[in-house]
């Protein structure tokens, strides 16, 4: 702040409150002054701004996210840079970068509050996080540094993925996670591959993605301990279940956490898409993917071997050899441990075949199980209710994840013996919880504001600074916020920005050709209108003298501007006659109009004539040359 008035970046953003400090740069409130509408300003810290290194990586996340248009990801609108001048008195020019406001909190402070969350909250956020992620990678873009701080849940539950100050393209080749013998990124989400300094790839991504995952299943991350530790318990350490630490992590969570940590990248999802559909599936009960369905085999397997056991110290081998011993005894174990399992295996049976004949059934044969019908359209989920004797059934309609007119849920569940004439609740879903923000420019605002509403948008506001400059009349809506087309939650309020009706007329045209100035007018949505003034130089012929309305005006939107465009249309012919050898008296040069060719000519043809031809009596007279200079209109040969 400067004299009580606000800070502006670009001429047009306004620089408000501190709402987040990062590493290397800090976050503000701002107001974009030309559009109306509530910005955040990132700013690159003064200290830093002479570093290349920080330099470079800031400017690359403005280049790297300004090329992506996605609901969940932060969108990027503006960047530049600003000369400060620092307290010795030196310029320095630091960068910022312009982005969409998020009205919410970062994952991290939800972790620090909540501890960690419930495991189908934990697999929707995930869920946002790879759809933003599918999409950088289909742009040819790779984050390197998912994790908590740099993932922003709105007010009404939208995921958003940010900061890609790091981010690179994914056929750079350089693009390691080492610098200057330092990893990049932090170390608690980083891949096996980023920890070796091995260059990334969209896997890498996804490996950080699992981390976040299992800490918001857990509360912690799959690896704690200092910097150095976890560099090598990502490289060497196979990670324990989730349900180690939370015990209400399902079965099929647990198998997706773990294939996503997979150490080889090749053995892990391979694709952001992929990782998501598995936690659609664990959400609703559906068949997993096979990589995860064989990791989930395998860590039941060895968890009481392996990963649920404390590291042993190695016993000190005794000098007798006992191998002649083991090799005796082990036909001997084996068999008995054979006749162990078929003596258990027997017993059951015997216990449940006595269970089954006193009391008839294990089922009340008065009931029916729920069919799963989680994912199918609801039509089609009738029927199959119907196939089992269900007739009693009601349609609720929720918000959801899963497809518009698909399933989302059953009450009571898939899997629950009632009786058949119980009424069953399919919950059919009504497409996501956001709802995409209409096209509504160019629209009167009543006309906006029923367009809003038929989209479930019931809070509307009307910013109250008018914007110049826009192609729209008076009244129309120029934008909205949150912006047009993208996702946001039908709660959250909505900001239209409305055209004065008023632009500027364009600077600095005086000097600029006709046709270069009435493109201006033109973009600047005014009428340009054209009056040729005579000139006196050649060089201003055809170039702008005046303006009016004078430059920087503001006037109504297609209002006409008058051009005064030079005119060097006179040309000036003189001719200097030869002196008269009769004539005491000096040649004078006569000027002739270029209304009269003729007098010119003609006095040339008398002079050559007279010259010509020799005189009868007395001595030749000295013959003259008889020159005509012209002065021509644009520098061309003699009239």
């Amino acid at each position: 702040m400067t004299d009580g008035m606000p800070r502006i970046l670009g001429g047009r953003y306004e620089v408000g409150e501190l709402i987040g400090r990062g590493g290397m740069a800090e976050v503000h409130l701002g107001h974009d002054t030309r559009l109306g509408r509530t910005v955040a300003i990132k700013i690159l810290r003064a200290e830093l701004a002479r570093d290349s290194t920080f330099l470079t990586r800031f400017r690359r996340e403005a280049h790297s996210a300004a090329g992506l248009s996605h609901h969940s990801i932060v969108a990027v609108y503006d960047s530049g840079e600003e000369t400060f001048t620092e307290t010795g008195g030196a310029p320095i020019d630091v960068p910022y970068i312009v982005m969409e406001y998020v009205d919410g909190q970062t994952l991290r402070e939800i972790l620090n509050d909540e501890g960690k969350l419930s495991s189908d909250e934990a697999a929707r956020i995930t869920m946002g996080i790879l759809s933003a992620l599918e999409y950088s990678h289909d742009k040819g873009i790779v984050h390197r540094d998912i994790k908590p701080a740099n993932v922003m849940l709105t007010k009404g539950g939208s995921v958003k993925v940010m900061d890609f100050g790091i981010a690179r393209a994914l056929a750079d080749n350089g693009a390691t996670m080492t610098s200057a013998q330092a990893v990049v990124g932090t170390a608690r989400y980083l891949s096996p591959e980023q920890a070796q300094g091995e260059t990334v790839d969209a896997r890498s991504d996804l490996y950080s993605a699992g981390c976040v995952l299992y800490e918001l299943l857990t509360g912690r991350t799959p690896f704690v301990g200092e910097a150095v530790s976890l560099v090598y318990q990502h490289i060497t350490d196979p990670p324990k279940p989730p349900s180690t630490y939370e015990a209400s992590v399902p079965k099929a969570m647990n198998a997706v956490t773990l294939h996503s940590l997979a150490k080889g990248r090749d053995e892990r999802y391979q694709t952001a898409a992929d990782f998501r559909a598995d936690l659609q599936a664990a959400r609703t009960g559906a068949p997993l993917s096979a990589g995860a369905t064989a990791v989930s085999s395998s860590a039941a397997a060895v968890a009481p071997s392996v990963m649920d056991r404390e590291p042993q110290a190695p016993e000190v081998p005794r000098r007798r050899d006992h191998t002649r011993d083991i090799h005796d005894s082990e036909p001997q174990r084996r068999m008995t441990g054979l006749w162990v399992v078929a003596g258990v295996v027997a017993l059951l049976a015997i216990l449940g075949i006595g269970y089954l004949v006193m009391n008839g059934s294990s089922k009340d044969p008065a009931t029916e199980s729920v069919p799963n019908v989680v994912q199918q359209k609801a039509a089609a989920a009738k029927r199959i209710l119907a196939d089992h004797g269900f007739h009693n059934i009601k349609v609720n309609t929720v918000k959801s994840d899963v497809t518009k007119g698909y399933v989302a849920s059953t009450d009571p569940s898939s899997g629950t013996d009632i009786d058949p004439d119980e009424e069953i609740l399919l919950n059919v879903s009504d497409g996501p919880g956001l709802s995409s923000v209409p096209d509504v420019s160019g629209k009167t605002v009543a006309e906006a504001k029923q367009a809003l509403k038929n989209d479930g948008f019931q809070k509307v506001k009307v910013a109250d600074k008018k914007v110049d400059d826009t192609e729209f009349s008076a009244g129309q809506v120029v934008s909205a916020y949150p912006a047009i087309g993208s996702m946001a939650d039908p709660s959250q309020r909505v900001t239209l920005s409305v055209s004065s009706g008023k632009v500027h007329v364009p600077s600095d045209l005086v000097g600029k050709d006709s046709g270069e100035a009435q493109l201006a007018i033109l973009q600047a949505h005014l009428k340009p209108e054209l009056k040729s003034v005579p000139v006196s130089d050649p060089d201003q012929d055809g170039k702008v003298q005046d303006v009016s309305p004078g430059g920087g005006s503001k006037v109504a939107k297609d209002s006409k501007v008058t051009l005064s465009i030079g005119d060097y249309s006179s040309k000036t012919t003189v001719t200097v006659r030869p002196p008269d050898p009769t004539s005491t008296d000096e040649p004078s040069p006569t000027s002739t109009s270029e209304s009269s060719p003729s007098s010119s000519p003609s006095s040339s043809s008398e002079s050559e004539s007279s010259t010509s031809k020799p005189t009868k009596t007395g001595p030749e007279p000295p013959t003259h040359p008889h020159p005509t200079l012209t002065f021509p209109h644009r520098g061309g040969g003699t009239e």
